[in-house]
């Protein structure tokens, strides 16, 4: 009798223990979702150049200094710092699972100035007891800003062949080439870091891990689990915009299929296991964030389920956009928030080749009009990727899209162009694009008596305020000597316009004729105009008038 009152008991224990665990768990998965939807209203991604190139002394001054420190007072609320993940496993934090890159070689090659990695102070923070992360992370705390580590899921740096190419070559990949997309042509040259001595993947960087590898994805766990428990982070990004490639079909030509999306999905369910249970014994939750292309369909083909990671909880944050943007921000607004996930615009830096092009779209006034365009859509936050001038105006202005409304903003049809797309997915620009193309670079030849048009965004509504603003239309047409040759009409309103400067045409627009969202653009080359006109691009400004 007496045995079973005791079993009796301590089964009663274990149940007890149980519900406080599940309580546990509960109130830390509240707790979690409360602080999923903080203030964010700008988020600034860090890459972590700053210990490896930039700084002359190691000092905790000094690193804050480059990029951190003038941060405060700003509109940015967190700061998503990567430890550099250039080839996977290289790391700028204390790891013990991956490898640190410490390395201060300075290799002669023009593209490095003569600097290569001879500031590479990361050893010098790691024997002084700190790493970059861990200043980061106390920098944040101190003022009250919001910390993840940024983790680049498959980052491929060492694929381009530039200067410093063989350097980021990680010793996993010497030691395992069979875990790369593409194969070593003779398994005598393993550990070989020339790009000659493999089969190189069609699409992405010859240099991906095949997440099909189950070592692969364990690693990737374990990377993640290491800075969970070592550093007092907020949450942690798994980016898998930097590089986008992840199995060796993709890599190829192919479709990811869902043996692909199972088991990326596993990986991302054991993260989420692992973020919990750091949690839980920290008492504080540790957020699960991710950046990936803005497309269902592109993503799935890519091995990701986007959706279904969404749809059973394992992502609190979805930032989107970086090479390349494939739909209006519309669309993955009803994505995340169909499922509770607060969502952030991926704004990243140009890299149009057109250095007219190049140097309207890193202005200030186009990152206001493209902040606009996001907040109008309905995101939850700016998301600034590889701008790191702490100083840059952006910074204080970008988060208020009130105040952005009283500023100068330019609006274009395309920032960073589309070629990328089908870089890294096969003909992903005839599959997966639904927006307008048009950039110096994609250029529309106009062809008499056929009309051409593209869709622009504004986002704000100019007839609210015009009285106080002008707005300008702005086209960039080549071997067209005569602007009465063209008809121009804005959302189905003909325009009159003038040559202004070189192969640039202007058209001062009545803000009535310009809305909030989306707005046709129409060109239509006369018959008899001259053959081989070509439209290559098309700015639309809204100023404020200048007070008298």
């Amino acid at each position: 009798m007496r045995n079973i009152v005791m079993c009796l008991v301590a089964l009663f224990v274990v149940n007890l223990a149980f519900a406080d665990g599940a309580q546990e768990v509960a109130k830390m998965r509240e707790a979690r979702k409360k602080l999923a939807h903080r203030k964010r209203r700008i988020v600034f991604n860090n890459d972590g150049d700053e210990a490896v190139y930039s700084l002359k002394k190691a000092t905790r001054e000094s690193f804050l200094a480059a990029r951190t420190t003038p941060l405060l007072g700003s509109q940015v609320d967190s700061i998503f710092y990567c430890t550099w993940s250039s080839g996977f496993s290289f790391f700028t934090h204390n790891t013990k699972v991956g490898q640190v890159f410490d390395t201060t070689v300075n290799p002669k090659h023009p593209a490095n100035k003569g600097v290569g990695f001879a500031n590479n102070k990361t050893a010098d923070f790691i024997k002084q007891g700190t790493d970059p992360l861990k200043m980061m992370v106390e920098f944040c705390k101190e003022h009250n800003l919001e910390v993840f580590w940024s983790f680049r899921m498959n980052d491929t740096h060492d694929a381009w062949g530039s200067w410093y190419g063989e350097h980021l070559f990680p010793q996993i990949k010497k030691d395992h080439p069979e875990w790369l997309v593409s194969e070593l042509k003779d398994k005598s040259k393993r550990g070989s870091t020339n790009a000659k001595d493999y089969n190189r993947s069609k699409h992405g960087g010859w240099t991906a891990m095949d997440f099909g590898h189950k070592e692969v994805r364990d690693l990737a766990v374990k990377f993640i689990e290491e800075v969970c428990q070592n550093y007092d982070i907020d949450g942690i990004e798994m980016d898998y915009f930097r590089h986008p490639i992840y199995f060796k079909k993709p890599a190829w030509g192919e479709d990811a299929g869902q043996e692909e999306l199972d088991k990326l999905t596993d990986m991302v369910r054991q993260v989420r296991t692992v973020t919990e249970r750091e949690a839980l014994k920290r008492g504080r939750p540790i957020l699960v964030a991710v950046r990936v292309p803005d497309s269902v369909e592109y993503c799935k083909a890519m091995g990701i389920d986007i959706e279904r990671w969404l749809k059973e909880g394992l992502v609190d944050i979805m930032g989107v956009s970086g090479y390349f943007r494939l739909n209006p921000w519309e669309v993955s607004v009803k994505l995340g928030h169909k499922y509770g996930v607060p969502v952030l615009a991926g704004l990243s830096e140009s890299r149009i080749r057109d250095k007219e092009a190049r140097k309207v779209r890193a202005s200030i006034e186009c990152y206001r009009g493209r902040a606009l365009n996001a907040w109008s859509a309905g995101v939850d936050g700016i998301y600034i990727f590889n701008v790191f001038n702490p100083r840059r105006p952006m910074w204080r202005e970008l988060g208020d899209p009130k105040a952005l409304e009283t500023m100068d903003q330019v609006y274009v049809v395309n920032v960073r162009g589309t070629k990328a797309i089908s870089r890294w997915m096969r003909d992903g620009e005839k599959r997966f694009l639904t927006r307008s193309r048009l950039s110096p670079e994609q250029p529309i030849t106009l062809q008499p008596g056929k009309a051409e048009s593209v869709r622009i965004r504004v986002g704000e509504n100019p007839a609210e305020r015009k009285n106080e603003v002008d707005v300008t239309l702005q086209l960039r047409v080549r071997n067209l000597p005569d602007p009465a040759e063209l008809s121009v009409k804005v959302n189905g309103q003909s325009v009159a316009g003038k040559k202004s400067k070189g192969v640039w045409f202007d058209y001062v627009l009545n803000p009535e004729m310009v809305k909030e969202g989306f707005n046709t653009i129409e060109v239509l080359l006369k018959d008899g105009g001259t053959a081989k006109s070509v439209w290559q691009d098309v700015l639309l400004w809204v100023r404020q008038k200048k007070k008298n």
